[in-house]
């Protein structure tokens, strides 16, 4: 699905909970439960920028993005700049937080949780970065799998997480991925040398984000 596309899908999403909400703060005595939404994406080529971003770490001109045939928006998460395309797994947490936990170093840490433990499957040790949000590997040289960015209003949650599968990631080299120049970017099909089951990679992050959650997965849906 293209961004833009999935973004109005994510605000009609979140617009939808906080009508409910603000429905039950007016009406103590006729609650209605809170729905919650998880949307799993492949984005065609495009470049994203948070809303404090800073323009200098896109490394391309407006005329070369569109000759490339990337997108780009900027965007209200947080976060700086990164990528989204094929072969990367895109998750769109729309939760009401006051079903789990109003905490959002807490909600940020399992996100990161559940990516660290989906990567464990496939032997790949990585770690979370003091000071900052997202999933790396390696020690000397950190290398970012996962990028986090999101956006907050009345405890209900939007925007999410990017884990490269296999992704192309020589597109990252018209970026300054989240702002951080000394640093690199990697995938499971660079770390494992071979190409992976993007499929089997979202089953084993359901799986994780159910236990880490406590939620469960009621039903699917694939929207083009």
């Amino acid at each position: 699905m293209s961004y833009a596309k999935c973004w109005d899908y994510q605000q009609k999403l979140l617009d939808s909970i906080i009508e409910t909400k603000v429905y039950n703060r007016r009406n103590p005595d006729k609650q209605k439960k809170t729905k919650n939404y998880f949307l799993w994406v492949e984005h065609p080529p495009v470049y994203t920028i948070g809303r404090r971003g800073q323009m200098t770490n896109l490394l391309l001109q407006k005329e070369q993005l569109k000759a490339k045939n990337i997108s780009f928006y900027h965007t209200n998460r947080g976060g700086d700049i990164t990528y989204h395309g094929p072969g990367q797994i895109v998750g769109y947490p729309i939760l009401d937080l006051e079903n789990f936990f109003t905490d959002i170093h807490r909600y940020l840490r399992k996100i990161e949780q559940s990516i660290i433990d989906t990567l464990e499957h496939y032997d790949i040790q990585s770690k979370r970065s003091q000071g900052g949000t997202g999933v790396w590997i390696g020690t000397k040289t950190p290398k970012k799998i996962a990028a986090i960015g999101i956006r907050t209003s009345r405890w209900v949650t939007m925007h999410g997480f990017a884990l490269n599968v296999n992704t192309d990631l020589s597109y990252f080299n018209h970026i300054i991925p989240c702002g951080i120049s000394d640093k690199g970017v990697t995938s499971i099909e660079r770390e494992l040398g071979q190409n992976i089951s993007v499929s089997q990679v979202k089953e084993l992050l359901e799986l994780n984000f159910s236990q880490h959650f406590n939620l469960q997965w009621i039903s699917k849906a694939v929207n083009s």
